[in-house]
């Protein structure tokens, strides 16, 4: 059995558990679908360590289930992350009509010198160093939060739903 064969049958089991661990959640299949979207969706923002938090927020106002939330967040991850900030920046960019005049965004340095502004309270660091790259991200996130809560959202509540008529 070559690799490819193995990584993808590894990655049907875990696709097959997560759709088990949604369907099992409390909860009528909409809010679970439309929880999980927004915890997937709330990875495509720039509030990086505050996904989980956040997601939990938007699913409480509006009413969706917070367990399905937590468990979407699990998108944005150390593989999925570097392509998701390079889109969103650069949809942003586009977005915001600066074409290709701005620099190429350092995403290492970016969350470093994020985490020291923070830590240090730094208000020139972050007007300076990060807006500029943490403003595109945060403009060029909002397509893909759109179109992502949606096609997640149809997509699980279609793989979880359950007959209404059992026939019992």
């Amino acid at each position: 059995m070559s690799l490819i064969t193995k990584m993808g049958l590894l990655l049907h089991k875990a696709y097959q558990r997560l759709f088990q661990k949604l369907d099992s959640i409390r909860g009528n299949p909409k809010e679970v679908a439309k929880g999980f979207a927004t915890g997937v969706a709330m990875s495509f923002t720039p509030f990086v360590g505050f996904h989980i938090l956040l997601s939990l927020v938007v699913a409480k106002i509006t009413k969706q289930n917070g367990v399905a939330a937590t468990l979407g967040t699990i998108a944005g991850n150390p593989w999925s992350f570097p392509i998701i900030w390079y889109l969103t920046f650069h949809t942003g960019i586009m977005i915001m009509g600066e074409g290709n005049n701005s620099l190429p965004a350092n995403f290492k340095e970016f969350f470093v010198k994020l985490f020291h502004a923070i830590i240090s309270l730094d208000f020139n660091l972050f007007i300076h160093d990060i807006w500029p790259i943490f403003l595109p991200m945060l403009i060029g996130c909002i397509p893909y939060y759109i179109l992502v809560w949606y096609v997640i959202s149809y997509l699980v509540e279609k793989s979880i739903m359950k007959p209404q008529n059992n026939g019992d």
